[in-house]
Order: C-alpha cells, then structure tokens, then sequence
C-alpha cells in the first residue's frame, strides 16, 4: 500500500530551514575583551589603531605621510571638486 505523503506547511518549512541552517559568523570563539591603541610619539595621547589615520587629533603630528599621484579617479589636487 501506498503511505500518504503529507507535504509541509510553509511554518513547518521554515522551522526546518531554521534548525538546518547554518551559522554564517563561523564558530564562536571565546576571547577577552581589548583595545588596541597606540600613542603619539609627539605628544603621548592616546588613540584607537586604525588604518589610514594620518594626523594625531591632538597636537596635529603627521602618522603617516601620503603623496597622491594622478590615476584614474585620483587626482594629485583636490579630489572632492568636480572639475
């Protein structure tokens, strides 16, 4: 004999592509909680690391020193004027 086969409903679907359903972060891992910064080697203030950060906020010494040449969207000049 045949068996009945029931379809599911929508509901059920979804709980079930739910519970299936991967976690897109990867595992979890455990670790402490930390700030990563670096000082000034002018003035000694503290800030957050991050990249591209040029000048120090405080006393205005220059982290990083970046010459702009002409590319293809760069321009050596001023950027931010549609010219």
């Amino acid at each position: 004999m045949e068996e009945n086969k029931k379809t599911l409903s929508l509901l059920e679907r979804m709980k079930q592509k739910a519970v299936e359903q991967k976690s897109y972060g990867g595992e979890y891992v455990e670790q402490s909680a930390n700030v990563n910064t670096k000082t000034c080697p002018n003035c000694g203030a503290g800030r957050a690391q991050q990249d591209g950060l040029t000048h120090c906020a405080y006393c205005g010494f220059e982290f990083l020193s970046v010459k702009l040449t002409d590319g293809i969207h760069i321009k050596e000049s001023d950027n931010s004027q549609n010219i």
